[in-house]
């Protein structure tokens, strides 16, 4: 991997809440909240980092979506104090992130939590849990076609630690469906600590 750019907590908390609101899985459970709090949808979709005001509504919504600043839910255990960085990274090294530990991703990739191998099951028409595919194969088809798709979030414990995925399980399995129509490098956010491994997900 190669660094690009130092990023932060509120660029990484508008970056998940925008990926999460374009997801069918996710959208109608944030336009809930972003109605109950009288906020109109640009805050998600088209962020000012320096407004202070949007920057606190949407830590409130991050956490009222997902647990954030409570340290509940999604984000049980993840870290304080994370350094936040833009990076390049190579198909090659993104084959290597691992998926969160949680039961779907386990057992789609095999046990391992590697992507690839979740996606040479996919093509062999595995299914796990009565989950369809479709997802994954669609968004594989649209990268076919050209199509551009928000940037991944990893973290890991530090430069020499492995990576996970924070934000984009779906994203990075399309990815590995067709990682030879990839570019040689592409723009992920890896947030980094050496407590990483306390995150429930991990």
């Amino acid at each position: 991997m190669r660094r690009l750019r130092p990023s932060g907590e509120e660029e990484m908390i508008a970056l998940f809440l925008r990926t999460e609101v374009a997801s069918d899985r996710w959208r109608d459970a944030l336009r809930e909240l972003l109605d109950r709090a009288g906020l109109p949808e640009s805050v998600i979709a088209a962020p000012d980092l320096g407004d202070c005001a949007e920057n606190r509504a949407r830590r409130q919504l991050l956490t009222g979506h997902r647990g954030y600043d409570t340290r509940t839910g999604y984000f049980d255990g993840f870290p304080d104090g994370v350094r936040w960085e833009w990076m390049s990274i190579a198909p090659a090294e993104l084959a290597a992130v691992r998926y969160i530990e949680y039961d779907y991703w386990v057992e789609l990739s095999g046990g391992t939590r590697l992507p690839a191998d979740a996606a040479a099951r996919i093509r062999a028409g595995v299914t796990v849990f009565g989950v369809s595919n479709d997802r994954a194969l669609n968004m594989a088809r649209a990268i076919a076609g050209g199509a551009r798709f928000p940037p991944l979030i990893l973290v890991t414990t530090g430069s020499c630690g492995h990576l996970v995925v924070l934000e984009g399980h779906v994203r990075l399995t399309a990815f590995m469906l067709c990682p030879g129509l990839l570019p040689p490098e592409l723009e992920v956010m890896v947030g980094s600590s050496p407590r990483m491994a306390a995150w429930g997900c991990w």
